[in-house]
């Protein structure tokens, strides 16, 4: 399956490590650190700009930074599961 992150980008739901609010990852010293260093080795995927990102998705090969929040990114991964 498929997860839609926003804009046109759609990742397979395999991929995903972790589904990182924005706000709370503002608030960890150890996030702003990795941030840094994805930014650092290129693998920031940027759909809207960090400034405004709702979220930020780990993958194994990427991180997005994405418009659309933690909670609706959740959802998305859980449908066709049978979770709720």
């Amino acid at each position: 399956m498929f997860l839609h992150l926003g804009g046109d980008v759609i990742i397979p739901k395999e991929q995903v490590i972790a589904i990182i609010d924005m706000q709370s990852a503002k608030k960890a010293e150890n996030n702003k650190e990795f941030i840094d260093q994805a930014e650092n080795e290129e693998l920031i995927f940027e759909i809207t700009k960090k400034s405004k990102a709702k979220s930020f998705i780990v993958t194994s090969n990427n991180v997005f930074f994405s418009p659309i929040s933690s909670l609706t990114l959740k959802k998305r991964s859980e449908e066709n599961l049978g979770i709720e």
